[in-house]
């Protein structure tokens, strides 16, 4: 497969989630919280990465919220200031002072007392797409988190976990050489967990 064929699904999923109605979304949030919590238990994790949705992705502010109220620290993605092509994560609270970035996604003001090392994130939560059955996963094209996740079997963290709605499952992901597959993925209907390579 080609990049175009990449393209193309990128526009056709996009396209599918934008269409979802606001209760479905609302609908699909609130299930992701459901499946998501017992995940978040089972591994007692004290720290994790989401992302605030954009463009139609799962929304995870109910998600982002229970967290808060049971005393698991979030962090937020940041555009590197100097490190172009890769992420930071930042501490997000209610009070977290917000800016736009250059892709007009909505990240914390930049503030070194509050960035948190990579190694201290149990689970980063990756937007995406779409994905197959097998935990390939398609981004936007940036490949942010693809470096990001790029040796994360080597020390098993941060685990990444994708979220995506029900309908942004594909056939089949035509996958590249940096791909990063996804060791577990949830959606608002089920979660998906695939051996490690």
């Amino acid at each position: 497969m080609t990049v175009n064929d990449r393209d193309f699904l990128r526009t056709t999923v996009r396209t599918r989630r934008r269409e979802l109605s606001l209760q479905a979304q609302q609908h699909a949030a609130q299930q992701l919280v459901l499946r998501v919590v017992p995940f978040l238990q089972e591994n007692q994790v004290r720290c994790i990465s989401l992302y605030l949705a954009c463009d139609g992705e799962l929304d995870t502010q109910p998600l982002i919220e229970w967290c808060w109220q049971n005393d698991i620290r979030v962090c937020l993605p940041v555009l590197h200031p100097f490190h172009e092509g890769h992420l930071l994560f930042l501490s997000y609270t209610a009070e977290t002072k917000m800016l736009l970035n250059r892709f007009r996604i909505p990240e914390p003001e930049m503030d070194c007392t509050q960035i948190i090392p990579k190694q201290d994130i149990d689970i980063i939560f990756t937007p995406l797409v779409a994905f197959d059955a097998v935990g390939n996963r398609l981004g936007m094209g940036g490949g942010f988190y693809d470096r990001t996740l790029e040796n994360w079997q080597q020390t098993q963290r941060p685990f990444p976990v994708g979220l995506a709605h029900d309908c942004q499952q594909v056939d089949l992901i035509p996958t590249e050489l940096w791909d990063v597959p996804l060791p577990a993925l949830i959606t608002p209907s089920r979660c998906w967990q695939w051996p490690l390579s």
